[in-house]
């Protein structure tokens, strides 16, 4: 089993732990370093005992509040999924745009009668001329 030196409050401690889990316990013990520094900024120097049991009771307290943000966002993720759960079950209809088609008679017609109203305005036009 692995012995680890770390440091909490400028105080130097021995500490065992599993094989491999020597990085966790350095990361644990850093964060437990950063409180005991933050009570010994605003407090000064106490008693070992008392400046890791108030280090420990700070980042129990950031501990809850984060698991409570958890189950705030965890909730949060419930509630759209039901909803998410309840839109799989919309059959949504695509929206049916017709398009007319105009018939090639009618077409042909108006053709006809464009081809007419050219003819008589150019016999307009030429009896205007003359």
């Amino acid at each position: 089993m692995p012995e680890v030196h770390i440091t909490i409050g400028g105080r130097q401690f021995e500490v065992a732990c599993q094989e491999g889990e020597e990085s966790y316990l350095h990361s644990a013990a850093k964060m437990l370093d950063d409180e005991a520094q933050v009570l010994s900024d605003q407090v000064g120097r106490m008693p070992e005992a008392r400046m890791l049991l108030m280090a420990g009771l700070l980042l129990a307290d950031k501990t809850a509040s984060v698991e409570d943000k958890i189950a705030e966002v965890r909730a949060e993720l419930a509630e759209r999924e039901a909803e998410l759960a309840g839109l799989r079950n919309v059959v949504i209809e695509p929206e049916r745009i017709e398009v007319p088609v105009v018939p090639q008679a009618v077409t042909d017609t108006l053709e006809e009668l464009a081809a007419r109203a050219e003819a008589l305005a150019a016999e307009v036009e030429e009896k205007a001329g003359k």
